[in-house]
Formats: C-alpha cells, structure tokens, sequence
C-alpha cells in the first residue's frame, strides 16, 4: 500500500491518478476523506497533518508515502510511519529549500521539514520543483472579468512546472530505490515571464488577453491581503531581490520519467475549462 497526503492538491491527485494507473495499491489521504473523483478501487481516508493522531490508522500496511511540508504534525507522522514499517518516504519540497536560508519564512519551512524526515530513520527522496504551473488559476477570477490581466514580478523568468510531471517524479522515486537520498531539482522545459503565459492563457482560450504589470506596492498589498506578511516577504526576496533563480531549465524530468517535461502551453490547453 502507499499512501499519498495531500491527495486532492494539485500534486496529490496527479499521483494518486498515476499510481491507480500503474496497479499499484493506494490510500488517498486528505482533511475530507472525499471519494469523489478518486480513480477506482483508491481507498480515501480523512487525516489532518497538523495532528499526527488523525494519520496513524492510515499507516497501516503502507511501505511508501507521499508527504506534504509545512505541517505541525510532521515529526509524529514520521515516527508513527517507521513504527507501522514504512519503508520510504517521498517529501514534496521546493528549490528554495536548497538556499540554506532559514532567515526566510518558505525556505525555512521546507528546510525544517527535509531535516525531520532525514532525521526519521526512514529511506527518503526530496522533490524540489519550481513554481507550479497550476498557479495561474489564481488569475481565474481577472480572466473571467475581462481581457486585462495584472501579474506580479513581471521581470521574473521562471522554469514552471506542471504538477503532472512532478507527480510522475514522484511515482518513480516511491517505487524504487534508484533515487533513495536524493533530492530531485525539478523544473519545466522553458522559462517565461508572467506576461508570457498570460499570451499563452489567451491562446488556449481563444481570447486576446493583456498583460499588466503590477508595480512592487501594488503587488505587496494584494499579496499581504491573502498570505501572512513574513511569506510575501519571502516571494519578494526569491523574485525581486533575486534569492531565488528559477530560470534554469535542468534536465531532471526527462532523466526520471523518461520523456520531456510538459510546456505550459499544453498545461494552459488542458486546464482551459477552469478559466
């Protein structure tokens, strides 16, 4: 059995769809327990990541898991795994957790959570993507509205992945130890501007979409009105102050899955229906 946390996120339900796919048995584990839209014969079970007792029964039987960073309940879930016999566990993380810096509030999230599963005494492989893809679905409600469409760090070329790819990176990595103690820098196969894939949506769409920058103060007040500030601090320091280079395409997806990360113009084509 593996089990996947976070098995209705972008990632998660990538995973649990390419698990299914490959025979492999699978426990899909999210706060709801949902069923729907679960390939067949997935067991859905509910679970809170931020209280490590609400897990352990889905623990039973499991060799491998996907886990998601950032959760208050992290240490206990890893404790109570290696006492149920897992074997490995397979941490979606981020680039930025390869900056050391714990000074920031995402790079020290990720940091802490790669350091508790190291310390956990079980087999590990860290997955350390770029920006989603799928984070263009937060200009959802603007493109909805009209055909203008405001994007922050208009200078910050990033190497986007699709949640698919890292999804495939993961089903390798659980299911064999060819990747056992390494973490996996993953990105998509070109760097873009926001205003590029902006051009991109529109194409999909079949609309002329335009483009507009967001000045640093405009950006921070609609950030700072949907995060907590020390994590809009952080975002401004990888893509403003340049901690954080994303635009480097590297050759990982291709080497652990076999075939070419996807563009974000098949990613735009297939999410079309969500704009």
């Amino acid at each position: 059995m593996i089990l996947v946390t976070g098995a209705t996120g972008n990632v998660g339900s990538e995973l649990v769809r390419a698990l299914a796919e490959a025979g492999e048995p699978v426990r899909a584990l999210s706060r709801s327990g949902r069923t729907d839209g679960l390939p067949a014969g997935v067991q859905a079970v509910a679970g809170d990541l931020n209280r490590a007792g609400t897990v352990r029964d889905a623990l039973d039987g499991v060799r491998a898991m996907f886990l998601m960073p950032g959760y208050e309940g992290q240490r206990g879930i890893l404790a109570d795994a290696r006492a149920a016999g897992v074997e490995r566990v397979v941490l979606l993380s981020a680039r930025s957790a390869g900056t050391g810096d714990t000074s920031n509030a995402v790079s020290a999230y990720l940091i802490d959570a790669e350091e508790a599963v190291r310390a956990s005494g079980l087999a590990w492989t860290f997955l350390r993507p770029t920006s989603f893809m799928s984070n263009a679905l937060r200009l959802a409600d603007q493109i909805r509205a009209g055909d203008t469409v405001r994007v922050p760090f208009p200078d910050a070329y990033t190497t986007d992945i699709d949640p698919y790819d890292i999804a495939r990176c993961a089903l390798r990595a659980l299911l064999s130890d060819e990747y056992t103690g390494h973490a996996l820098e993953l990105t998509g196969p070109e760097a873009l501007l926001p205003a590029d894939r902006v051009r991109i949506l529109g194409k999909a769409l079949g609309r002329d979409l335009l483009p507009v920058a967001l000045g640093h103060a405009e950006a921070r007040a609609e950030m700072e009105a949907q995060m907590p500030k020390p994590y809009v601090d952080a975002f401004f320091s990888f893509f403003v102050d340049g901690t954080l280079d994303e635009s480097v395409v590297l050759p990982t997806v291709r080497e652990v899955t076999g075939r070419a990360p996807r563009t974000f113009e098949q990613w735009a084509r297939t999410h079309a229906a969500e704009f």
